[in-house]
């Protein structure tokens, strides 16, 4: 069974930390950082918790 952190929200169904019945994260606790030297906006952030291997 998955832990379900209904703290973080999350609707990447890809990674390997996304919850399958539900748009949450099971991590007790995620990083998020830029991609961009300068963030100016949400489209420069990045969940770096995020992992592809499902």
């Amino acid at each position: 069974m998955e832990n379900i952190n209904k703290s973080i929200q999350c609707t990447v169904e890809e990674c390997r930390y996304h919850c399958s019945d539900c748009d949450y994260c099971s991590l007790d606790k995620i990083l998020v950082g830029s991609h961009e030297k300068f963030g100016l906006g949400e489209y420069h952030t990045d969940c770096k918790s995020f992992d592809a291997g499902r």
